[in-house]
């Protein structure tokens, strides 16, 4: 992983908070499992001790990833930009489709915390790049699987 990568405020709370459970709830819990599966004696043919060693492995790779994760992460707060009312990194945008008239709300965040479900969509999706560095009132062209979709970014918020 090399050079910064930006993150929203929320997103590395969420890092933050699964790093803390990895180090105080996970490896602990990890270590007692593979010390009751010595208890049991013969190592060679233990499964919950390979099993236990298993996710051991599991847990440290992870706390190294989230780790690097964070030292390398530009945390940005959304609500404390100013951007003139530009698209841009955190920003919360209301799109309307031009082709059907459905309005949708996106939050434009990290690729770690991007999940459509819930609105949040890549910097790196296709949609996104599309609207970064537009204003509300401008039209967004977006090519999409089916062909180009258009969406008039109708507001722009810092939150």
């Amino acid at each position: 992983m090399s050079g910064k990568f930006p993150i929203t405020l929320y997103g590395a709370g969420l890092l933050k908070e699964e790093l803390q459970r990895l180090k105080t709830v996970d490896r602990p819990a990890v270590i007692a499992a593979i010390a009751e599966a010595r208890s049991h004696g013969d190592l060679s043919e233990n499964a919950e001790y390979d099993a236990a060693k298993e996710r051991q492995g599991f847990i440290e790779g992870r706390i190294a990833e989230v780790e690097a994760k964070l030292s390398h992460a530009q945390i940005i707060d959304p609500a404390s930009l100013d951007a003139d009312g530009r698209v841009v990194f955190g920003a919360t945008v209301e799109l309307e489709d031009l082709a059907g008239g459905k309005t949708v709300t996106y939050q434009i965040v990290g690729d770690d915390e991007a999940d459509l479900k819930v609105g949040k969509i890549s910097l790196n999706s296709p949609v996104a790049r599309a609207l970064i560095g537009k204003y509300a009132g401008d039209v967004a062209e977006v090519q999409a699987p089916g062909g180009v979709r258009e969406y008039e970014i109708l507001d722009v918020r810092y939150v």
